[in-house]
C-alpha cells in the first residue's frame, strides 16, 4: 500500500480524500485482506478516520477503500438522521431504513440470506450524477472485522442490507451500474423531477 494519496483538502486533523470515478482501474481490481497488525497499525486507524470524513463530506452512506485509490478490504458506513430531511415517512417504511452508527467493515464475507427480489434506487459517489434501479437482496449476514480488528457478525435487512452489498461489491471490483436495470438508469436531476414522484 502506498503512503502517498491523493487528497483534496483537510478538516481538522482528519483530510477529505480524492474520491475515483469510474473507468478507473483501482475500482475493478479485487481488494486485498488486511491483517489484524495492519489494522492496528497509524496508517490504516488514518485512513479510516479520513474516509469517515471524506464520506460525511460528499455526503453519502458508505465509502470503499478502493474508491478513494486504496485496493483494500475496507470500507465505512454510516447514514445519519439528517440525510433523512426530505424523505417521506412513506419512503422511509417502504425502504426500510433507519440510522445506521459509523463503523468500518474489515475483510467481509457476505451471505444472501433472500433471492436478490427488492428493487430500489442507487447511487454512488463513483458514478457521479447518476442513479439506476438495482435488485439487492432483503437480508443479508456478514462475517467481518471491526476498525479495532475485533470478529464481528453483522445480520442486516432493508436499507443497511443494501448499503453493505454496495459496499462489499466494491471491494470485489463491482459497481452497480453492474447489476442494474439498464433501462432504469438515469441522470440525479431526472430521478428527482421524474422517477421519485412515481414511488410510494
Amino acid at each position: 500500500m502506498n503512503e502517498k494519496r491523493d487528497t483534496v483538502s483537510s478538516k481538522g486533523n482528519a483530510v477529505i480524500l480524492k474520491i475515483y470515478s469510474v473507468g478507473h482501474p483501482v475500482l475493478r481490481q479485487q481488494a486485498r485482506s488486511l491483517s489484524t497488525e495492519e489494522i492496528h497499525s497509524s496508517l490504516i486507524q488514518d485512513l479510516i478516520a479520513n474516509m469517515r470524513e471524506t464520506m460525511r463530506d460528499a455526503p453519502g452512506v458508505g465509502l470503499a477503500a478502493p474508491q478513494v485509490g486504496q485496493s483494500l478490504q475496507l470500507t465505512v458506513i454510516e447514514d445519519r438522521i439528517e440525510y433523512f430531511k426530505g424523505v417521506s415517512e412513506a419512503e422511509l417504511k417502504e425502504r426500510e431504513r433507519s440510522p445506521i452508527d459509523f463503523h468500518a467493515i474489515i475483510n467481509p464475507e457476505i451471505e444472501l440470506l433472500s433471492p436478490p427480489e427488492v428493487v430500489a434506487h442507487e447511487g454512488c459517489l463513483s458514478v457521479p450524477g447518476f442513479m439506476a434501479a438495482v435488485p439487492r437482496s432483503r437480508s443479508v449476514r456478514v462475517t467481518c472485522l471491526d476498525e479495532h480488528g475485533e470478529p464481528k457478525v453483522i445480520e442486516a435487512t432493508g436499507w443497511y442490507a443494501r448499503i453493505l452489498q454496495h459496499e462489499i461489491d466494491h471491494l470485489r471490483g463491482r459497481l452497480y451500474i453492474d447489476l442494474m436495470q439498464s433501462d432504469s438508469f438515469t441522470t440525479l436531476e431526472n430521478y428527482q423531477r421524474h422517477v421519485k414522484k412515481q414511488l410510494p
